[in-house]
């Protein structure tokens, strides 16, 4: 039914993009121009009813924006080629007629690929700014804008499909409060990022542990520090929320150089009373080789100077006192060896621990896709940062990646770039994880 309603309202379009001809060439034309014009209209505005289901109005518009479109192709098509049959009529008195008939098609078929781009652009989140930057410049090359248009199509409208889905499915159980945990989460960034004011660094993720009836705070600390200092920032956190909640304990759920941090505050800053669970998302528990290799042949002045050029950027951005060497010193496989021998695990405390991997260099955002080599040269296959030998940790290791050339990147863990992609869903796994904490009454 879905396809035979768009070819019925792009044979619409088409009719009422072609009207000149309509109303000199067929009988009643002028009556079913009227008809069509009329439709064509309303088709603008409410481009599917079947799109009115969708739980959210962003994602009706962009779904609407999807269908104008999709008319668009199959109008603009049909008007082109009728055009090119109609081409003789230039040399034998028609010319008015088809020039015309040219106007027309060229005016309605602009209403609706504007009235379609213009909702997919300001609605979609997946298209992204590279494929929005490639829509402006194909644009205008035939042949190549057709393809890059069917591309942002398929894009958007996956998009709201997937989004409704979810939307509609956690409606449906939200009474069963799946990540109702015993213990509130606490949510620990990775080096170089931050989780307040200026940057969300979980993406759509606390969102949906929320919806699903997590209590989630953050763990508010420096973007690049020791990890020492990070874990002194951290244990200070915890007990804040301990004593201004009541609730006991936290399940912390740290990525990246978050999770050798948070073991440093339980193992020796005294957090662990205050800790239920750790649960480390690729984290580099065994350093990077990659790092050492950085930091023994980039000259001093280079690091000095890239050091300080970062640390006056994040002080103007909150950080007290950031220091990106410390952080980048305290990554390395050798650091993370004289750590591990003193920092223990805290009996009592549950420890699990996740990681992923890219399957293909080309399958991360950069800078991952172009890290993702040396790291494989130097540590074996990893996810653009970190390599697979150096997640595991604790009592449950989970290892993720996809089928194909993608995989599942450092960012992706993090839901980094909001991105959408076949054979991993980011808030889905999350729920999921946090789903097992309580199932273990923690």
């Amino acid at each position: 039914m879905t396809a035979v309603r768009r070819i019925i309202c792009g044979g619409i379009v088409f009719i009422t993009a072609n009207y000149p001809f309509f109303i000199q060439s067929v009988t009643g034309g002028l009556w079913i121009w009227r008809f069509c014009i009329l439709f064509f209209i309303g088709l603008n505005f409410v481009p599917s009813k079947a799109n009115r289901k969708l739980p959210k109005r962003r994602y009706r518009v962009c779904a609407d924006g999807c269908e104008l479109l999709i008319y668009f192709l199959l109008s603009v098509s049909a008007s082109m080629l009728w055009l090119l049959l109609r081409f003789p009529d230039l040399f034998s008195g028609n010319f008015g007629r088809w020039l015309s008939d040219l106007i027309c098609v060229i005016v309605v078929e602009g209403i609706v690929f504007w009235g379609g781009i213009v909702r997919i652009y300001t609605t979609s989140a997946q298209i992204g700014i590279k494929w929005r930057i490639i829509g402006i410049i194909c644009g205008w090359i035939p042949v190549a804008n057709l393809l890059v248009l069917m591309k942002l199509i398929r894009i958007s409208l996956e998009e709201s499909r997937f989004e409704s889905e979810k939307i509609i499915k956690a409606q449906e159980i939200s009474e069963e409060k799946r990540c109702q945990t015993n213990y509130p989460l606490l949510m620990v960034h990775g080096v170089f990022f931050r989780d307040y004011k200026y940057f969300n660094y979980w993406g759509r993720i606390p969102r949906e542990l929320e919806a699903h009836g997590a209590v989630v705070y953050y763990g508010n600390h420096q973007s690049a520090a020791s990890v020492k200092t990070s874990a002194k920032e951290l244990t200070a956190r915890i007990r804040e929320i301990v004593e201004e909640t009541g609730c006991g304990k936290v399940n912390i759920i740290a990525h990246s150089k978050g999770g050798l941090d948070c073991r440093y505050a339980l193992s020796k800053l005294g957090a662990a009373p205050f800790t239920a669970s750790l649960t480390t998302i690729n984290t580099p528990h065994r350093g990077c080789v990659f790092a050492d290799y950085l930091l023994h042949k980039i000259p001093q002045a280079v690091k000095d100077t890239v050091a300080d050029t970062y640390n006056r950027a994040l002080k103007k951005a909150g950080d007290e006192n950031p220091d990106f060497l410390a952080a980048v010193t305290d990554l390395t496989a050798s650091a993370c060896e004289n750590r591990n021998a003193s920092v223990k695990d805290v009996p009592g405390i549950y420890y699990q621990s996740v990681g992923s991997k890219l399957n293909t260099a080309s399958g991360g955002r950069f800078p991952l896709n172009f890290s993702h080599h040396l790291v494989l040269y130097f540590d074996g296959p990893n996810d653009g940062l970190v390599a697979e030998s150096s997640f595991p940790w604790g009592e449950d290791y989970i290892f993720l990646t996809t089928e194909g050339k993608r995989g599942i990147s450092h960012g992706d863990m993090i839901d980094l770039n909001r991105e959408n992609f076949k054979g991993f869903d980011v808030r889905e796994f999350y729920v999921d994880l946090v789903s097992g904490l309580k199932r273990k009454g923690l």
